[in-house]
């Protein structure tokens, strides 16, 4: 396995794409691919020359998710090796550019923008900011649709498709064991310093809080040896780390009870303005879509009801730990 560091601006850190089964019988492949940015291209094929590798060889694409600093150079990728893009079966659509999948998607944005209660100013900065398409191919890519469990040849060895939905409905890992060392491909769904946006980062997803919880449990219990995120460094301990996201998530929910105590009724805007403050760029997407999630959460357990997009506390004191897992290290 390589692993390739590649631009990325965002928050989250460079971007990291693994080269698996070079030199091997089997298919070549490429997890995830970072952009379509001419310097982002550039620097893939610098990378994977160095270990003897032109783009050309890449057999098979496995995308995390949908994301553009993830699958935006799919389609480049495909155009350079005629290589085979897998990507889960509901994240396929937006990888592959569909126009009406696209479409639905800006019509979930302006719906759900109106319903936290984005001010227009922001909703304006906020789609100016997504309408900028450059981390994405000229030529779209074609894929091949999986589900979880599905398994795939990478060189001489195989690895399982596991769905770990939460940051975007299609949000995957690929799990490699070799016997000797147990290990997460995790995307986004498992990054060693910043927790994954829930809410935001996918808004077709209504419970995106639960999803992730779900998805962090299974990775507690997924014994894995060492995860290989989309982003920055490997994480020695997973588990660990998943049992740490748990537990900021369960910190979160209760800075949601502590703020609509305090406030009153409040729709998702103002809650995201009392945890995050003044928000510019993509943040203006993920601190509302954040409250958001955390805000239906509680909804969903009867702790709070909406009007008009408002949120109210129904009890004081919500017992708040009954709404997350409880596992080792977790409060």
């Amino acid at each position: 396995m390589h692993r390739v560091q590649l631009d990325n601006r965002e928050f989250e850190g460079a971007n990291a794409v693994y080269l698996l089964g070079a030199g091997d019988d089997g298919p070549t492949t490429l997890v995830d691919t970072a952009t379509a940015q001419p310097v982002v291209r550039t620097a893939l094929a610098d990378e994977l020359a160095a270990v003897g590798v032109s783009v050309a060889d890449i057999d098979q694409v496995l995308l995390t998710h949908f994301h553009g600093d993830h699958a935006g150079g799919a389609g480049a990728v495909q155009a350079a090796s005629d290589a085979v893009v897998r990507v889960h079966e509901a994240d396929a659509p937006l990888v592959t550019r569909d126009p009406t999948a696209l479409a639905e998607y800006e019509d979930r944005h302006a719906a759900l923008f109106d319903r936290w209660g984005m001010p227009e100013s922001a909703a304006a900065e906020l789609r100016a900011s997504l309408a900028d398409d450059a981390l994405w191919s000229d030529s779209d890519a074609d894929v091949e649709p999986f589900t979880d469990g599905e398994r795939f040849a990478v060189g001489d060895r195989t690895v399982e498709v596991w769905h770990l939905p939460g940051h975007t409905v299609g949000q995957c890992g690929f799990v490699l064991d070799d016997g000797d060392e147990r290990a997460l491909f995790s995307g986004d769904a498992l990054l060693p310093k910043y927790t994954p946006n829930v809410g935001g980062a996918d808004v077709r997803d209504e419970d995106a809080l639960q999803n992730y919880l779900d998805a962090l449990v299974r990775i507690v219990e997924g014994g894995f040896d060492v995860a290989y995120p989309g982003h920055r460094e490997p994480i020695e301990e997973p588990a660990e780390r998943a049992r740490h996201i748990l537990d900021h998530h369960r910190e979160r929910t209760g800075r949601v009870v502590d703020v609509l105590a305090e406030h009153g009724p409040a729709d998702a805007w103002t809650v995201s303005a009392h945890l995050f403050g003044d928000l510019a760029g993509i943040h203006i997407l993920h601190g509302p879509g954040e409250a958001y999630a955390h805000l239906e959460h509680l909804r969903t357990a009867d702790h709070v009801a909406v009007s008009d997009s408002e949120y109210e506390l129904l009890d004081g004191e919500p017992d708040v730990d009954a709404l997350f897992p409880q596992l080792g290290g977790i409060h």
